[in-house]
């Protein structure tokens, strides 16, 4: 299979997106990130959902997570706070900081996706055509492709 026939129609934030707005797309659609796509449509980063994460756990609890347990619910509640009047740009790494964009031409195999998705640690891949964003292949979605046609037709997964 190739990434274009994989592609999923999932939504693309700008930018310029409201970062709350960001989080919200991405957690009611359960998503684990977005692409982020310039004002011509053409994919300049992915955010992942643990990106987002960072904005929303206090550096401190970051680097202590056992401190979690002593912040009440209320506080904890609220902590999504932090994206308010944050753009989606400002959750992206500096632009030196950047790692490569995970994309990848419409006729790039199922593998070629795998791989680039396991070099770069990222949860999705944009699937282009011509430059312009085609569609979004996630790493759940390639799992269950990559192990369907792993399965010998009896239900159980082939040892071959």
């Amino acid at each position: 299979m190739r990434a274009r026939d994989l592609a999923q129609d999932l939504p693309t934030v700008r930018p310029d997106s409201d970062a709350l707005a960001a989080a919200r797309l991405i957690a009611s659609h359960r998503l684990p990130g977005v692409a982020v796509v310039d004002a011509d449509g053409n994919p300049v980063a992915v955010l992942p959902a643990s990106q987002v994460l960072r904005f929303v756990v206090p550096t401190y609890i970051q680097e202590d997570p056992h401190l979690a347990r002593v912040v009440d619910e209320a506080t904890a509640d609220r902590s999504a706070g932090a994206l308010a009047g944050k753009r989606v740009g400002d959750l992206l790494p500096a632009r030196g900081q950047r790692v490569e964009l995970a994309a990848v031409e419409g006729d790039a195999t199922a593998l070629h996706c795998a791989a680039l998705m396991a070099r770069l640690h990222s949860p999705l891949v944009v699937v282009t055509d011509d430059g312009r964003v085609r569609g979004l292949l996630t790493a759940a979605h390639l799992l269950e492709v990559l192990l369907s046609s792993a399965e010998d037709g009896s239900g159980q997964a082939s040892t071959k």
